[in-house]
């Protein structure tokens, strides 16, 4: 297995700039998740560490040794697509050891290696199978045994789950978090859907416009956001944002107006100043006890979402603001009607006009 590490790493076509100034490193035997919006880079940066794109500027570096010029065969990478990009012709034992038979491996190594990785994803049974005999979440496990049986330092994933189901989605997540816990391996995964990320990763990268926002453990920018697009893009639903203004400052603490109430929060002294217009953020989760220090908000229904254990409810305040509660699931609350949310003073998070954090890093 092997670290990667990315040290100013660009990408540009043309004048259009993919990535910008990327530097990042991931431990041997880490499981990175990038996430970000359709366009933001997630899918070239895991590219360019294939070798499937040449970077513009910048050093790549795996397992310690500069790979810039190296082709993909010989980087040491294994990588599972979207597509399951099986030979339909090929029975599942032969789908896998094609890459290796290509490579000239030894008979028996392939069928050591091929018999090991169809046990590890239960498809033993399944050898002499053909794609077209197989549900989607068997496709795309043998598409990871191809990817296994080649025994690499790093596994790339591009979306490998986007065209499964939502159970089989479900399913092949837990898969793929119980082949890391078995192999050990350094793994990088790239997605869209915050579950996989948050489930999976032992490190999750978020990028915006090909920059990296932020880098942290799950629950670390769950918790902290730097910035308002963290926070609005870790959490689903999305985190709750506020406009609010900073009434006065004391040290500290600063005391915050807004839809009509007040509030004093601590923040890092010497980042906001009376005047300031700020952005009040607060999770769904933390909107629906009532309790002490808590700011009573009431507004007009706009939908609700019932999901069993537990009620989303979307509602605007008078503010204009937009809201969603998590409430219980046998919450009393409908369309058209009135309903309070709680806001706590314990869970909120403050940025500035300029959008960053002035909590983070206290």
């Amino acid at each position: 297995m092997a670290d990667v590490s990315l040290h100013g790493i660009a990408k540009s076509y043309g004048v259009t700039e993919i990535l910008r100034d990327i530097d990042l490193t991931i431990d041997d035997g880490e499981f990175v998740v990038f996430v970000g919006p359709s366009g933001c880079g997630k899918s070239t940066l895991l590219r360019t560490i294939a070798g499937l794109e040449n970077a513009s500027a910048g050093e790549l570096r795996i397992g310690g040794k500069r790979v810039n010029e190296m082709p993909p065969a010989e980087r040491k990478i294994a990588m599972v697509f979207q597509s399951y990009a099986l030979y339909p012709h090929m029975s599942v034992y032969k789908n896998m050891a094609f890459g290796l038979k290509f490579a000239k491996t030894n008979k028996a190594d392939v069928d050591r290696r091929v018999r090991r990785a169809a046990e590890i994803l239960k498809l033993s049974a399944l050898l002499d199978r053909k794609p077209r005999e197989l549900s989607g979440g068997q496709r795309q496990r043998v598409a990871i045994g191809r990817a296994i049986v080649r025994e690499p330092s790093v596994f790339l994933f591009d979306e490998p789950l986007s065209n499964l189901d939502a159970a089989l989605r479900v399913n092949t997540r837990l898969e793929i978090a119980k082949l890391h816990r078995e192999l050990g391996a350094t793994m990088i995964y790239v997605t869209h859907d915050q579950v996989e990320a948050m489930t999976l990763a032992s490190k999750i990268v978020v990028m915006n416009q090909g920059r990296i926002e932020q880098v942290g453990a799950p629950l670390e920018l769950y918790h902290n956001p730097r910035n308002l697009f963290v926070a609005g893009f870790i959490g689903s639903p999305r985190m709750n944002l506020i406009k609010g203004q900073v009434r006065s400052v004391s040290g500290g603490s600063v005391t915050l107006a807004f839809t009509g109430a007040e509030t004093s929060v601590d923040v890092v002294p010497g980042t906001l100043r009376a005047g300031d217009e700020v952005t009040i953020g607060v999770r769904p989760e933390h909107m629906a006890d009532a309790g002490a220090n808590t700011i009573a908000l009431e507004g007009r229904i706009d939908a609700v979402e019932r999901l069993g254990e537990a009620s989303y409810v979307y509602m605007k305040l008078a503010s204009g603001d937009d809201v969603i509660v998590r409430s219980p699931g046998d919450v009393e609350a409908a369309p058209g009607g009135r309903y309070t949310a709680h806001l706590p003073g314990r869970a909120l998070h403050v940025f500035n006009a300029a959008g960053q954090s002035v909590q983070f890093g206290k």
